[in-house]
């Protein structure tokens, strides 16, 4: 959930962007051995349904707002975007054929032919436009506009070519072209859905391998194998794909072990010995860009001063809450973007990560920096939620780490349903200091996850400002070599470590349940964006 969204210090994450094959044993921070799965044998048949678990109903299937795991998930395989994400953290082309940047302001797409959308009707470079558009509207509110912050102009340049101007140089914009902010819709349908689009009762009109089927409010999304996808290579071997939403992480995990429900992603730790000693199915660990991390989302309170702030991170107790919120299966984080997430630069990642310093625990330390500060006594303001378990447990560990060096933490309890909304609505976030976070990047660069602590983007929660670090960014950004621009990103991570913008706690493998009877998933978190369901079928 961009919690809304657990390296294994360096080891267990440098999987995720090696592409290994077969499983690999890793020892977890919490001392819990597991394995890194890159991906499920190919299945051998087709199946007729499929039951898949969601901790939460989607609040919209509006790609536009499509910025968490319930949506993600069932988006996946319905709409499809202009580059796609594929499960091994690679980019590839999607919808668009082909993709250039004949000079650094200028990114030019080729349509893919041939393509049609769920109603019949053929792709055009329209609908691209039209598509990519929306992020640029206000009146819309793309959660996603953060990735068209250097766009100047979207425009049809051919029958079936679209181009892209930029404002300044923007190498991460391609890539983010195979998220949620590249996705295409038809320009018809999001005419006549108009402010309907996405919701139970109009819809999505897209090109992916399933289609919407039926959206049952509070219980499921069904979706039915579209017979015109025009990728062969992932035609369906599912009919049709029952989503349904059990928020309680206990019944989650109950329903898959007695086979009411066939697999899920992201499974609460709290269940992983019931669910590895289940007979009826398997509990992966797999390749993740995920880091598990507090926000302060108010830095014009408490948390406002960075000494504050480091006296939480050397307060907490990350081996402790490893064991108890993850499972053991995760690691202390040295920085709030997970190892995984540098996929341009695996082996340079490594270097740059074995020189962060670990971030240990010693209160003696923190106490000293809150009475430097002049913050004994002050309150903090944390939400709390049962939507996921670990939230819980993070939430009494910093109250606890808080009152053992002088400050005041007070737990506000919000509603499952409600929590996502902290994430999107800034008014939500009135009256918090501080939030839990499981964020995951979408792309194998970490210059997104650095990207959204520049000043002013969507998801700088707290309103962090630095002139330093906005003109780094300016610099990764035009960088089209991979070993350069990470180079330069390795330079915004100790800034932001050394203003502790975000508290890393802990990085995770991306989890996923699935039935004996089938097989195909990707284990990895590429299926937020890569269409999963299109690979699953009879194990046999």
């Amino acid at each position: 959930m961009r919690t809304s969204r657990f390296a294994a210090a360096t080891a267990l994450l440098a999987l995720a962007v090696a592409a290994c094959g077969a499983p690999q044993a890793v020892k977890g921070g919490g001392s819990a051995a597991f394995e890194i799965t890159k991906d499920t044998p190919p299945a051998s048949g087709p199946v007729d349904s499929v039951t898949w678990s969601l901790y939460a109903e989607p609040q919209s299937l509006d790609y536009a707002y499509a910025f968490d795991y319930p949506p993600n998930t069932v988006l996946a395989n319905v709409c499809e975007q202009l580059m796609r994400v594929t499960p091994d953290l690679k980019l590839e082309p999607g919808l668009a054929s082909a993709a250039s940047s004949p000079d650094p302001k200028r990114w030019v797409y080729t349509i893919r032919s041939g393509v049609t959308f769920h109603d019949g009707s053929a792709l055009t470079a329209d609908d691209v436009v039209a598509s990519l558009r929306r992020h640029l509207d206000p009146k819309v509110g793309s959660y996603w506009v953060s990735a068209y912050q250097n766009v100047k102009s979207i425009e049809k340049t051919g029958p079936m070519e679209v181009t892209v101007h930029l404002k300044k140089p923007d190498q991460l914009f391609n890539e983010e072209m195979g998220t949620s902010a590249g996705s295409v819709e038809s320009a018809a349908f999001l005419a006549k859905a108009g402010t309907g689009y996405g919701t139970p009762d109009v819809g999505v009109n897209c090109t992916g391998p399933f289609t919407l089927d039926d959206w049952q409010k509070g219980q499921s999304i069904t979706l039915k194998k579209f017979d015109g996808y025009w990728d062969t290579t992932l035609t369906p071997k599912v009919n049709t794909l029952k989503n349904v939403f059990i928020q309680d992480p206990s019944a989650r995990v109950n329903t898959m072990v007695a086979g009411e429900v066939d697999g899920g992603y992201l499974l609460p730790s709290t269940g992983f010995a019931k669910l590895r000693a289940a007979t009826n199915g398997k509990l992966y660990f797999g390749p993740s860009t995920t880091a598990v991390s507090l926000i302060p989302t108010d830095l014009q309170g408490t948390l406002g001063d960075v000494r504050v702030r480091k006296a939480l991170s050397l307060a907490f107790d990350r081996e402790g809450v490893i064991k108890a919120a993850a499972g053991g299966a995760a690691s202390p984080a040295k920085a709030p973007a997970a190892i995984g997430a540098w996929g341009i630069a695996p082996e340079a990642a490594k270097e740059y990560y074995a020189k962060l310093p670990a971030l240990t625990r010693d209160l003696d330390a923190a106490k000293k920096l809150v009475q430097e500060a002049g913050a004994g006594g002050k309150k903090i303001v944390m939400a709390t939620s049962t939507v996921s378990p670990e939230i819980g447990v993070i939430a009494n560990a910093v109250q606890s780490a808080g009152q053992a060096i002088g400050l005041q933490v007070e737990l506000k309890a919000i509603a499952p349903d409600a929590y996502t909304a902290l994430f999107s609505d800034p008014k939500a976030r009135e009256g918090i200091d501080l939030v839990m976070t499981i964020w995951y990047d979408s792309t194998p660069d970490p210059l997104e996850f650095y990207s959204i602590l520049r000043t002013g983007a969507f998801p700088n929660y707290g309103g962090y400002s630095n002139p330093e670090y906005d003109a780094l960014l300016d610099e990764a950004e035009a960088q089209a070599d991979p070993a350069a621009r990470a180079a330069t990103v390795a330079k915004l991570q100790e800034i932001a470590l050394r203003d502790m913008v975000w508290i890393p706690l802990y990085e995770v493998p991306h989890t996923m349940f699935l039935n004996k009877r089938l097989t195909g998933a990707p284990t990895s978190i590429a299926q937020l964006q890569y269409p999963w369901a299109a690979r699953l079928g009879s194990a046999g």
